[in-house]
């Protein structure tokens, strides 16, 4: 079976599948107040069987991790039949959703039973006020009952995601390592990143992760235990906190990039491959797609396209142009 290796001798082992640009929050460092596209092509979203049958591709090509993304990908109809579809690939080891969790309560469940193995969960703020402000209108609490919800229905560990900004929630870091801990999830810490208008907007609040770690080694002193994870866990250093089951990652795209490690390509809802969050290099699947190719042909098309990844990411450099660069059309 042939792998998926780029010119960097990097074996790409992740695809993340956005499902959706909408999004019903509108969090600064990830989507224009207006929305993505407020135009509104949607119909130009690739349907569940072209997403299986991409993900079914990728999966003979030795990608072992799928993360399901959008936009907010619960606002897309009967994604659960989504993962039913996607659980038939053997070859996928892990079936990952990233939510803000406002409808997690009410899908939690179906996901499980269809097959996802677990759930990231964006958590920018603790307090009520501060998180309706900073995702322009979301409710606290029902995320709280969707992390509640996925944690019944086995989604474990539930990961939540901070974007640490300063001056706007870098006071709570310490709070979000004592959740984790009461609360039997983890935590990961990530830098805000220059990804479209929308992020670059927010790079003045840049938090690097050095100082996040800091804070946290401050907080719990030496409990702090660094881990080694699998290839294809994604771009996080973790640790463990000595004497409970709570993990802390920090994830360093800018003060620190993980280029040399990355492993994972993305799938937009328009079915265009981007090969980095930070370059222009992508490819079109979805219109050879469209126009019959075959599962052989459409294999030996990624192989190509992967060929194209470039070494590293340069953040803020050509990008504004491109029509899908914004982080809620990537997918994250």
């Amino acid at each position: 079976m042939a792998e998926l290796i780029d010119p960097f001798n990097r074996k790409i082992e992740y695809l993340r599948v956005s499902v959706t640009d909408k999004c019903n929050y509108r969090c600064g460092y990830c989507m224009p107040p207006q929305g993505a596209h407020p135009e509104g092509r949607h119909t130009e979203y690739l349907d569940y069987d072209e997403i299986a049958r991409i993900v079914a591709a990728f999966a003979d090509l030795g990608v072992k991790k799928v993360r399901l993304t959008g936009g907010e990908p619960l606002v897309r109809k009967g994604l659960p039949e989504l993962v039913a579809l996607l659980r038939q690939h053997k070859g996928l080891e892990t079936l990952a959703l990233s939510t803000n969790a406002h409808y997690l309560d009410r899908y939690a469940q179906p996901l499980a039973e269809a097959g996802l193995d677990r759930v990231n969960v964006s958590l920018d703020s603790l307090r009520p006020e501060r998180f309706t402000a900073i995702t322009r209108g979301g409710d606290l609490h029902r995320v709280l009952r969707g992390i509640e919800a996925a944690q019944q229905a086995g989604l474990n560990p539930v990961k939540i995601n901070m974007v640490v900004m300063k001056g706007t929630n870098d006071d709570e870091i310490e709070a979000m390592v004592d959740f984790a801990q009461t609360q039997g999830v983890e935590v990961r810490f990530i830098e805000t990143m220059p990804i479209g208008s929308a992020g670059i907007s927010v790079m003045d609040q840049h938090y690097p992760a050095d100082k996040i770690l800091a804070r946290v080694q401050a907080h719990v002193g030496d409990k702090l235990i660094p881990l080694v994870t699998r290839s294809h866990d994604g771009p996080a250093r973790n640790y463990r906190i000595a004497g409970s089951q709570t993990r802390i990652g920090v994830i360093s795209a800018v003060s620190q990039h993980f280029c040399e490690t990355c492993n994972r390509v993305r799938l937009t809802a328009r079915g265009v491959l981007a090969l980095c969050l930070g370059q222009e290099e992508s490819v079109n699947l979805r219109d050879p797609l469209r126009g019959g190719i075959s599962d052989d042909a459409l294999k030996e098309l990624i192989v190509e396209a992967i060929k194209k990844k470039p070494e590293r990411h340069h953040f803020n450099e050509n990008v504004h142009n491109i029509e899908f660069r914004q982080m809620v059309s990537l997918g994250g």
